[in-house]
């Protein structure tokens, strides 16, 4: 048994039988804070999560700025004990309005101060389409908090996500090459396009969920914050975009999602996927 299965073990012994499960992950329908305050300390290498807005989605209980701020803090408390001494932690969330302050503000600037994390930078999602404003610039960004439990000592594999498209991967100074041949840093600034709606637009990978993250996004993440076999949480797992990110990539996943049609969405998504993966390693090995 390997280490990520092991500890998949250890957490499906301290949770108890999840909703769903298969191959490589777990999904609990239940509260986050509930299902996390059962885990061990410092067991998890990574963590990515998008949590409710406090917009009102329909899967969002209205929430005073105040009192959704101090949930949010209670589950960031939460998250940082589980984290692994090298581990991270990244986060997503949008904007809100502060009334006579703000028309829209991150809200990831607000709790800066109420995260026991270390927040070693700010990464912008630029996503190309979106809402078309008048009165303001159309937005066309969110923001990423990368945060790290040790400044000195995390994970982070840049060659696992360097960008190919050199310009001049041949340029030379004093007889050597400029650039590392496996390409570019990405810089702190994404450009993928979201995941579309809509009769005749809609992506490939779009699900019947009203937020839903392009998997492209979340393997850039992993890739460069975790390692093969390890244990990925995603405590609001909502479409479960972690999840399939995970099992592409070598990784295995928990993901926590209190709607229960949501789990099953989830569900329904790797299951469909680790049938299609099954059946194309099964072709390659026909025609190989």
């Amino acid at each position: 048994m390997s280490n990520g299965e092991s500890a998949l073990g250890g957490i499906r012994s301290a949770l108890g039988r999840p909703a769903h499960e298969g191959e490589g992950y777990l999904i609990y329908n239940g509260d986050c804070l509930e299902l996390m305050k059962q885990l061990p300390d410092a067991q998890l290498p990574l963590t990515v999560t998008s949590p409710p807005y406090n917009i009102g989605k329909e899967y969002e209980k209205p929430l005073s700025l105040g009192e959704y701020l101090d949930w949010c803090e209670s589950w960031i408390r939460q998250i940082h004990r589980l984290t692994a001494p090298r581990g991270a932690f990244w986060l997503n969330l949008g904007y809100t309005s502060i009334p006579e302050r703000a028309k829209a503000i991150p809200i990831p600037y607000l709790l800066w101060q109420r995260s026991p994390f270390y927040l070693l930078q700010e990464i912008v999602w630029h996503y190309g389409a979106g809402v078309a404003a008048r009165s303001s610039f159309s937005p066309r960004n969110e923001k990423f908090l990368w945060y790290v439990k040790n400044p000195e000592d995390y994970i982070f594999n840049l060659d696992a996500v360097r960008d190919p498209n050199i310009k001049y991967p041949n340029q030379k100074k004093n007889g050597k090459l400029k650039c590392n041949q496996m390409g570019k840093n990405p810089s702190d600034v994404w450009l993928f396009p979201k995941v579309t709606s809509g009769k005749n637009r809609a992506s490939k990978e779009r699900m019947p969920h009203p937020a839903q993250f392009p998997i492209a996004v979340i393997e850039r993440i992993i890739k460069a914050c975790s390692n093969p076999n390890d244990v990925l949480l995603d405590p609001f797992l909502g479409s479960g975009s972690l999840i399939e990110a995970a099992l592409r990539n070598g990784r295995k996943c928990v993901g926590f999602e209190v709607d229960s049609q949501y789990a099953r969405l989830a569900a329904d998504r790797i299951g469909k996927y680790l049938r299609r993966s099954k059946a194309e390693v099964a072709q390659g090995t026909l025609f190989g």
